[in-house]
């Protein structure tokens, strides 16, 4: 039997936006909150703006054929392979084909209420 792994909060946060309220949100959060922009170190998945959220990472998606805005989140574990056993043996459901990742060892899963979370190490400080 396997251990039962730790999670905690990432400090990402996407939020994916159809292409009729991208630019509006983006100038939102750059304009009006007047919120830091962060560099973007992301090579793959949509075209995205980022911003200092207090300790997060705010990302805003813009992603072709959404009708509305979804919130994506981040749980971040110290062992990825414990976690997708243990993920599995719960009954979650994995999601890994929504969009792609430059890590084989992180993973898309949603919580019963159908809220996107990305399994991964932590970040690097």
């Amino acid at each position: 039997m396997t251990d039962r792994p730790t999670f905690a909060g990432g400090r990402n946060i996407a939020m994916k936006v159809p292409p009729h309220q991208w630019e509006a949100t983006v100038a939102f959060y750059r304009d009006t909150l007047a919120l830091r922009e962060l560099d973007n170190p992301y090579t793959s998945g949509p075209p995205s703006v980022g911003f200092a959220f207090g300790p997060n990472h705010l990302w805003i998606d813009r992603v072709p054929g959404m009708s509305q805005t979804e919130l994506w989140l981040q749980v971040t574990t110290s062992d990825t392979a414990t976690a997708a056993h243990h993920l599995a043996t719960d009954g979650v459901t994995r999601c890994d084909d929504i969009e792609p990742l430059d890590s084989d060892s992180a993973f898309w899963i949603t919580s019963p209420a159908a809220i996107v979370h990305l399994v991964s190490e932590p970040d690097p400080a």
